[in-house]
């Protein structure tokens, strides 16, 4: 269980260097820094195939479609519903509500000889810090409260089909690897890398900036570095940690654990800025952290 819970907090602290890799690449659109991570991803993946002489143990056909899909519900389908929806209703909206996955999946989740009162607190603390940061969120900003331009129903609507797409994932993807233990976490990072590779190709040939507009930034190189970065970090290696936890905890810790990503993203925002985090801020972060903590507990 340990080393589940540890292979968890590591899969988001990587996670949560995506929060702050927009702004080490101005400039760069959002689908050409996810399309550019994800391709990174589906490179590195096949390299370590290659370099591990395991290409020739190939998924199977049921194999391959399984890693299509839930590249599509992980990576390339999710990041693509979330681009739309910050696009439609701006960026504070759609965040807070992509912050509630960890609920849906530990409801979801819950073991069956897991009862509702050992599972309550870490809920509801985790809720608790969750509005404590929408709260945080819209003093800040009040007008982000106020609907603005057509697409604004539009672009929740997205919001919500991406915590539909990545709380399938976490489910679908942690009853594949217990079904499948023939199948190491490397592996199976691996198929999911080539898989969301194809489909950030893709995604960038539909929506992508022109290679004139890509070359004619002054930053294009670091930006290349930064794609590289987390597309390594934080998605593949990410992924394998993932993987790991999926397959030695139940879905509903791995659900708690999920809240680790915000709260690295935190650290690593406010770290960047060169700044404190305001009490609020410490508040929120001491609760999911019990939160996390009152989950373990009752997982044991």
């Amino acid at each position: 269980m340990l080393k589940g819970v540890l292979a968890g907090l590591a899969a988001g602290a990587l996670w949560g260097l995506v929060f702050v890799a927009p702004r080490l690449t101005p400039g760069l659109s959002p689908v050409d820094l996810v399309a550019g991570r994800f391709v990174s991803f589906g490179v590195i993946s096949v390299l370590v195939m290659v370099l591990a002489r395991s290409v020739h143990q190939r998924p199977t056909a049921g194999q391959a479609l399984a890693a299509l899909g839930m590249s599509v519900l992980g990576f390339s389908g999710y990041y693509l519903l979330l681009v739309l929806a910050i696009e439609g209703a701006g960026t504070e909206v759609p965040t807070l509500v992509i912050g509630t996955i960890p609920i849906w999946v530990m409801l979801l989740g819950k073991p069956r000889g897991l009862k509702w009162t050992a599972l309550l607190p870490g809920l509801l603390l985790t809720a608790a810090g969750l509005l404590l940061m929408m709260r945080i969120t819209f003093t800040t900003n009040p007008a982000a409260l106020v609907p603005s331009g057509s697409h604004y129903g539009q672009g929740v609507a997205w919001a919500v089909a991406a915590v539909v797409c990545w709380t399938s994932f976490a489910v679908l993807n942690a009853a594949w690897l217990k079904r499948h233990p023939d199948v190491s976490a490397t592996e199976w990072t691996n198929w999911l890398g080539i898989a969301t590779g194809v489909g950030a190709v893709l995604l960038w040939l539909v929506a992508g900036s022109d290679v004139k507009a890509l070359r004619a930034l002054d930053n294009i190189g670091s930006s290349a570095m930064v794609c590289m970065a987390t597309g390594v970090g934080s998605a593949w290696v990410a992924a394998i940690f993932w993987n790991i936890a999926s397959r030695r905890l139940s879905v509903s810790l791995c659900g708690q654990l999920i809240i680790s990503e915000t709260l690295f993203a935190l650290m690593y925002s406010f770290g960047l800025a060169g700044t404190w985090p305001g009490a609020p801020q410490l508040l929120a972060a001491l609760l999911f952290t019990l939160g996390v903590l009152a989950s373990i507990r009752a997982h044991r």
